[in-house]
């Protein structure tokens, strides 16, 4: 567990992060000390064990009336920041001394003060040997999730956590385990905490952590600091790393059968997400830290690095939780990249290390000022993980990159890009979904119909990768992952069960027997890449069931039975299903349309509910049959038109466009066109007059979309850097990004301008000047853009790549 406080003064030095932070956002975690004392002796405990001895001078057992003020005290502020949830831990010492009646009054207070104004998720950190069916009883009746701590099979837990005595606790937790894991109590398990010993058998503690069936697994690094340097092997610069590396190997090939937290953590800060802990990333710490005696303190694993270090001066009976967060120690673990050393800044894998645990920086002298003394261990689990798959689970998916070479990003830098560079940037993409996906499936545990429809998609990646690859590839899948991802945790839980619908999608292409719940909104059940069925306004989720090579789905909503049958297993569906009798009016089934497009199948995208993510420019809605036959017909003329027009941006928009949304039209006439990073390989557009405009605004949208996937992967500029650029083609200055995504696109267009004018198309005249004008923005934008100093060294030369492609044309033929 973790706490906080201002920390005294380093006894050596006061030095902190160089960097000042600004200003500290709310706290919305708390770790309540209900105890301070600990039945067990734990050798390793940084409670007992390590530097900070607060405990001796601590209540037994907090007092219901600082247990009123704390509650009191989280109530004001989350009320004050509006906050949508809080997370409060009862922790100790050991939280189940406080016995059921204890515990009981705790939790009833609590939840008397927090749930009018806010989500509580209430939770309890135990070590679990005194848990009893009266004490489940009471977590069930206040709802309250416990966590305990095993650190592996007999030997590995006993290595350290033992009575006073000696005598081992294992026999007594695996007890407290097998009570949680009745029908009755399961909800009650929130999961199990593990700290790393080099010397337990990776694989042997990954097996018995596994065999008490947990909700989640999060393995700890032993609390250790520069002055107290972790224990290490002679010759092995990284052992922690290869402890961790075995279970992940093990854990993948498994399927990934149970969260790991620090690993999913990593896997999400990987692809553009948040950390679900304060170990690695740079999400904002917010936690705050109540001794028994109600001082606020900060995360408690500070007592590691020297006495008082966690103290903060601070209490709930004379301040309020808003002078906690703007406590200076706090601040700087709010503060992200500014909050860390030198050092760890300039390194390039800090976005995902996060300069790790701020207890494991600590150094006399020097203070928290340092890298973590794990950063060799945090370096190479990060670079092996990134070479190894990140998706759902098998192991023979192929690895994703999380780089492009030199030649691959100047081949791209030229505006086309071969055939093989652009498969990298699709690749890409599969890899950013999977990782989206592997780092949602850390959080179904407590959702059933998302946690049902994960396990069918695991086991679906086994045993039919390409259905899931067909599906995880759609551009809506990835967009609706990554709006999970960013959402507040009470918002997203209401998001997850869509996870179902991913895995029946995936099902359906697989022709795989499968049933399962799936949620239904706004009277609709989506399968994304398959289609949409009306079940009524009333309906909040549906069975669906299909058998194996059977063609067909059935959905049973409200007692009521519809089926819809397909063209074959994972092919295209045809025709009207029968809509679930008596479940409301609607248009009943709506497949996705599949369109010819230069000889290849484009979706034409007019069902999936995640489409409409390209604000400000609303989606239009279900397209008649009519609207279909003509966006068909222009689709396949603008892609023929390009094959013969743009050669070189062909093969990107055969590669990556998979999607083109329809838009509503302007009611000024305008055209509108436009991309989404998070929708990687879908276009949405406006009604057009014709295939020539069509194949314009394709080539434009396909270039964001390549830009957006080398982002993904590549910082080509200071995304801190605000400051803003004047362009030709707009009259509001741009940002450093928008301004490069600008250049990218308006070469691809003046290319196809110029190659319509030299061919003699339209009128060579109009061309010519379209040309000229493209080019002319492209330049003068590029010029600000090098001369405002904000590219890193590959995005210089990326730019200058296009540079080169800008010059290399000659003047059209007038």
């Amino acid at each position: 567990m973790s706490q906080l406080s201002p920390p005294r003064s380093d006894p050596s030095s006061s030095a902190t992060p160089s960097a000042r932070p600004g200003r500290a956002s709310a706290l919305s975690q708390y770790v309540v000390k209900l105890v301070s004392r600990c039945d067990l002796a734990c050798d390793h405990c940084y409670v007992y064990q390590h530097a900070d001895q607060n405990w001796r001078r601590q209540p037994y057992v907090m007092a219901p009336a600082t247990v009123t003020m704390t509650a009191k005290r989280i109530a004001e502020h989350a009320t004050t920041h509006e906050l949508e949830s809080v997370r409060v831990v009862l922790h100790g010492g050991e939280p189940l001394l406080a016995g059921a009646a204890g515990l009981r009054r705790t939790a009833a207070e609590l939840r008397r003060w927090l749930d009018p104004v806010t989500g509580l998720d209430l939770r309890m950190q135990s070590n679990g040997v005194l848990l009893t069916p009266e004490i489940c009883d009471v977590l069930t009746e206040y709802d309250v999730r416990i966590g305990i701590s095993l650190d592996g099979d007999l030997a590995a837990n006993d290595r350290h956590r033992r009575y006073a005595n000696g005598a081992s606790s294992h026999a007594r937790v695996r007890a407290a385990l097998a009570l949680l894991r009745r029908p009755a109590y399961r909800p009650r398990y929130a999961g199990l905490l593990c700290t790393i010993d080099l010397t337990n058998d990776p694989i042997r503690v990954y097996e018995a952590l596994l065999a008490e069936e947990p909700p989640q697994v999060d393995f700890l690094l032993p609390h250790a600091n520069w002055d107290r340097p972790p224990e290490r092997p002679e010759g092995e610069p990284a052992p922690y790393a290869a402890w961790l590396l075995a279970i992940h190997r093990r854990w993948s090939a498994d399927g990934r059968p149970m969260p790991i937290r620090l690993l999913e953590s990593l896997l999400s800060v990987a692809a553009g997400g948040g950390s679900r802990t304060e170990a690695v990333g740079l999400t904002p710490a917010d936690l705050a830290v109540i001794e028994t005696d109600g001082t606020f303190e900060q995360v408690d694993s500070l007592k590691s690095a020297f006495d008082g270090a966690p103290a903060t001066g601070l209490d709930v009976f004379a301040h309020r939780v808003d002078d906690v967060a703007a406590h200076p120690m706090i601040a700087i673990r709010q503060a992200g990249l500014a909050g860390l050393s030198a050092t760890c800044r300039a390194c390039p894998v800090v976005r995902q290390c996060g300069g790790g645990l701020f207890a494991h920086r600590y150094r006399s002298g020097s203070g928290f000022d340092n890298p973590s003394v794990y950063c060799a261990d945090l370096k190479e689990l990060i670079r092996s993980m990134s070479t190894t798959h990140p998706d759902p689970g098998g192991p023979d998916r192929p690895p994703r990159s999380d780089e492009l070479s030199q030649p691959v990003l100047d081949d791209l830098g030229s505006g086309h890009g071969t055939d093989d560079s652009v498969r990298q940037l699709a690749d890409i993409h599969l890899g950013k979904s999977r990782a989206l996906l592997a780092a949602l499936g850390a959080r179904v545990a407590g959702v059933p119909v998302a946690r049902d429809g994960w396990d069918l998609l695991v086991r679906l990646d086994v045993e039919a990768p390409a259905a899931v690859r067909t599906v995880l590839t759609h551009p809506f899948v990835r967009s609706w992952a990554q709006d999970c991802l960013d959402r507040p945790p009470r918002s997203a839980a209401a998001e997850l069960p869509y996870l179902a619908c991913v895995a029946a999608a995936a099902a359906v292409h697989a022709g795989h027997e499968a049933e399962l719940v799936m949620p239904v909104r706004n009277g609709m059940l989506s399968l994304p890449t398959v289609g949409a069925l009306a079940v009524g306004p009333d309906v909040d989720t549906a069975l669906f069931t299909t058998s194996s090579g059977s063609g067909e789905f059935q959905v049973r909503a409200g007692g009521d039975i519809g089926t819809v049958r397909l063209g074959g297993a994972g092919e295209r569906p045809h025709g009207a299903g029968e809509r679930p009798g008596g479940a409301g009016a609607g248009p009943g089934w709506q497949p996705v349309r599949r369109v010819p497009a230069g000889g290849r199948p484009l979706l034409l995208e007019d069902t999936d509910p995640h489409r409409d993510c390209y604000h400000p420019y609303p989606v239009a809605g279900r397209l008649p049959d009519t609207a279909v036959e003509r966006w068909t017909r222009q689709l396949d003329r603008a892609i023929r038109r390009i094959d013969a027009e743009a050669p070189g941006y062909a093969a990107s928009v055969r590669t990556l466009l998979q999607a083109v949304v329809p838009l509503r039209p302007d009611d000024t006439g305008r055209q509108r066109s436009a991309s989404a990073s998070a929708a990687f390989g879908a276009v949405a557009v406006a009604p057009v007059p014709d295939d020539v405009s069509l194949a314009i605004l394709l080539v434009h949208e396909v270039q964001h979309l390549k830009l957006n996937a080398v982002l993904d992967v590549c910082e080509l500029y200071d995304p801190s850097d605000t400051r803003r650029i004047v362009v030709p083609w707009r009259d509001d200055p741009r940002p450093v990004g928008g301004v490069l995504h600008g250049i990218y696109a308006h070469l691809a267009v003046a290319d196809l301008w110029r190659n319509r004018s030299r061919a003699g198309k339209r009128s060579g005249s109009a061309a010519g000047e379209h040309f000229q004008q493209y080019r002319d923005w492209t330049a003068t934008a590029m010029d600000n853009l090098l001369d405002l100093g904000s590219l890193t060294g590959s995005g210089e030369r990326f730019v200058g790549r296009m540079r080169e492609t800008l010059d290399a044309w000659a003047e059209p033929s007038r």
